[in-house]
């Protein structure tokens, strides 16, 4: 695989490493330099110290407002010194994030339930992102519907990100995961088993989503996320420590208007933005264009109902739920968490209303 591929998919991890992930596994950060492991931020931290925040990231397109705002100093603008800690891998950060090493972090809604039934105490603040699309399952021209994938070879990441879509799709359709038989491959090389024609049925992420759909005749995207029932269902969260939030509200409010800014720059200066993140991303301005097609970059609007508005579509505590409910069916989680209090609209709703 080539590696400049490696930043687009490098966010999704496995969900089966995050049940031990919390407090066992060794920081490695890319590129920024490490805090001290004996002394958290958040406990350094005082309510009038409210100008400085660590979040801990992985290499993903939809973070490209987050760059921009970074690299043009929109966050220094609302008096937030942001550390960036990039990682290799979810379960890499989400370990940090529970050992107290970073204040926030971003993750998928999957990892999100993981991580409170392990018992960490945050608060969802922002949502960067949703899967627009660019999460599918290809199948052959013969297999006329889901129901049909009974007794089919399917080949997923297994424990990722995709493999959670694929059984909720499944399951929405009939079907358990003992009716197929998964094969357990990486999203480039699961997209590359089908468009080969080793499988019937691949479960992939963009950009091995449309190559392999270009590259195979015999078949065709059968499902994809934007027909989801919860339009939330995959998506980016950034999440913070609750004791870090309720110490420092102003960095919290600085982050979303920077990411904000982040936003509407790359709307305003598409050139100048998408080149910007192109770079931290190691991808070509014309790749990252292609594959920002896949997500949905979720703006002020979309977040008060994301996290404030229970009569919308977008209220991200349905999906939260029912993933509760459904990682518990599956037997993925060994206590049910409760995440009725997880999300916490006050600070974009102030920045709503300031606007």
């Amino acid at each position: 695989m080539s590696p400049r591929k490696l930043p687009f998919w490098s966010r999704r991890q496995a969900l089966y490493l995050l049940s031990g992930a919390i407090g066992g596994v060794t920081l490695h950060a890319c590129g920024q330099s490490t805090p001290e492991a004996t002394e958290s931020p958040a406990a350094s931290a005082t309510a009038s110290e409210s100008t400085e925040a660590t979040v801990g990231i992985v290499t993903w397109i939809g973070y490209t407002p987050i760059y921009i705002a970074q690299e043009k100093g929109f966050y220094q603008e609302f008096g937030l010194a942001l550390n960036l800690q990039v990682f290799n891998s979810g379960s890499e950060a989400i370990a940090a994030f529970g050992a107290g090493r970073t204040d926030g972090l971003s993750l998928v809604p999957s990892e999100a339930v993981t991580l409170a039934a392990n018992g960490k105490d945050y608060r969802v603040i922002y949502v960067v992102d949703t899967s627009n699309g660019g999460d599918g399952i290809l199948a052959r021209n013969s297999i006329a519907s889901i129901a049909d994938f009974r007794g089919k070879q399917i080949a997923v990441e297994q424990g990722g990100v995709s493999h959670f879509f694929l059984l909720e799709v499944m399951t929405d359709a009939g079907l358990q995961e003992s009716d197929v038989t998964l094969v357990n491959l990486a999203p480039d090389a699961a997209a590359a088993a089908y468009q080969a024609g080793r499988v019937d049925v691949a479960v992939t992420y963009a950009p091995f989503l449309f190559t392999a759909d270009a590259g195979q005749t015999d078949g065709r995207i059968i499902f994809d996320s934007s027909k989801l029932k919860y339009p939330t269902a995959i998506a980016d969260l950034i999440i913070f420590d609750t004791g870090f939030i309720e110490q420092n509200p102003a960095a919290i409010e600085a982050f979303i208007r920077g990411t904000l800014k982040g936003l509407e720059f790359l709307e305003t200066n598409r050139q100048e933005g998408i080149a910007i993140a192109a770079e931290q991303l190691e991808l070509t301005a014309a790749e990252l264009e292609e594959q920002l097609k896949g997500v949905k970059l979720a703006d002020l609007d979309a977040n008060v109902q994301m996290l404030n508005e229970p009569d919308s579509n977008l209220y991200l505590l349905k999906p939260m739920t029912s993933l509760v409910a459904f990682l518990e069916n599956q037997e993925k989680l060994e206590q049910a968490p409760d995440v009725s209090g997880l999300l916490e609209p006050q600070f974009v709703l102030t920045v709503q209303e300031r606007a």
